[in-house]
């Protein structure tokens, strides 16, 4: 048994580690996002005041000709506002609404193909289903792993690298690092798959999971027939937003979707772990009156548990420390799947028999 689960260890990682490393890097870069993009304005000191908010909202979104589809809202840790247009367009722009800088096509900026490649492997829903499967296969080599390590446990050693690049070096580092790393690179799984995948949430958040999420984070009805008014009042929005919600953090104004009739702003409140917060606010496109809110705060015991899977995978909770911890996580995933191909299909020199001695 413990053969075959060695062999099976040993030819999946020969297989895919090269895709986990992949999804390991580039998710330890992601998580300092923030620091490196390098964008003129990104440490601008948050501006959190309602009128400074609704004056940059309506002023980036009055024209019609120039208005983006979605604003994200700056942060204590990112200065700028984030603009998306049609396709992979997309801006920065200061917290007063001038534009900073634009791009065309995603591989103009380093962060979003990298969270492309993160997230879909630059290849859609398909490619997020693909990274999902490797990073069950992933969960499944922590375990394996696990069990492979228990019956040598005595011969732990704590090394940061390999000792050198042998084959029996490298595998006893991937042993015995693995092992110290293995409830981080579970957590980091795991929460990865429960996105992807709802059958995952149900196994994890429990039977009608999933149910019950979708129906607690699905919008309003559509309002049908309604077109988005050229002249709306998108501070107004924001002024009711936070008439309701004081101390809650405006963070995404969208325009209709699929035809909707509902423009979205999202709020972050304090006690909300998802950066960009689920209690959320829909306005009739035409007039910009109130249709509905919803406080995420009241959403079910399971829908909360939910919205706090993606802040545990991108390391937006826990300060510092828990990033560099996630950091660590990645930088070893892609250490080990690289490392693993390696020795995997490097092919070992043959023995040379030696000549017995002669007494």
């Amino acid at each position: 048994m413990m053969r075959l689960l060695d062999l099976l260890h040993r030819w999946l990682g020969g297989v895919i580690g090269l895709l986990l490393a992949v999804l390991g890097v580039s998710g330890a870069l992601l998580v300092h996002k923030d620091v490196w993009t390098g964008v003129p304005g990104a440490g601008d000191p948050h501006v959190t005041e309602t009128a400074a908010l609704a004056a940059a909202a309506q002023r980036l979104m009055a024209d019609p000709e120039t208005r983006p589809r979605s604003i994200v809202f700056a942060t204590d840790g990112f200065g700028l506002n984030r603009l998306s247009f049609e396709g992979e367009a997309g801006a920065y722009a200061d917290q007063a609404g001038q534009i900073v800088t634009r791009w065309e096509s995603q591989w103009e900026r380093p962060e979003v193909w990298l969270f492309d490649l993160h997230h879909h492997l630059f290849y859609g829903d398909t490619g997020e289903m693909v990274a999902g499967v490797a990073g069950l296969v992933g969960l499944g080599f922590v375990i394996t792993g696990l069990i492979l390590w228990w019956p040598l446990r005595h011969s732990y050693v704590f090394r940061l690298v390999p000792r050198d690049l042998s084959r029996f070096a490298i595998l006893r580092h991937h042993r015995d690092w693995g092992v110290l790393l293995a409830p981080v690179l579970a957590l980091s799984m795991v929460t990865g798959a429960i996105m992807i995948f709802r059958p995952v949430t149900n196994l994890v958040l429990g039977p009608g999971a999933e149910a019950e999420i979708t129906r607690s984070l699905k919008p309003p009805p559509p309002l049908k027939g309604v077109k988005l008014a050229p002249d709306l009042d998108w501070g107004g929005m924001i002024r009711e937003a936070r008439r309701l919600y004081p101390t809650a953090e405006v963070r995404i104004l969208s325009l209709p979707r699929e035809g909707s009739g509902l423009v979205s702003l999202r709020l972050r409140q304090q006690e909300e772990w998802l950066p960009n917060g689920r209690t959320t606010l829909w306005f009739a496109a035409d007039t910009g009156r109130l249709v509905q809110a919803r406080d995420a705060l009241k959403l079910p015991a399971r829908a909360q548990a939910f919205n706090a899977i993606y802040p545990l995978h991108a390391a937006k909770v826990g300060g510092l420390p828990y990033r560099l911890v996630m950091t660590v996580s990645g930088l070893t995933l892609g250490l080990f799947g690289t490392l693993t191909v390696w020795t995997f299909w490097f092919r070992r020199k043959p023995r040379q028999k030696r000549e017995p001695r002669i007494a």
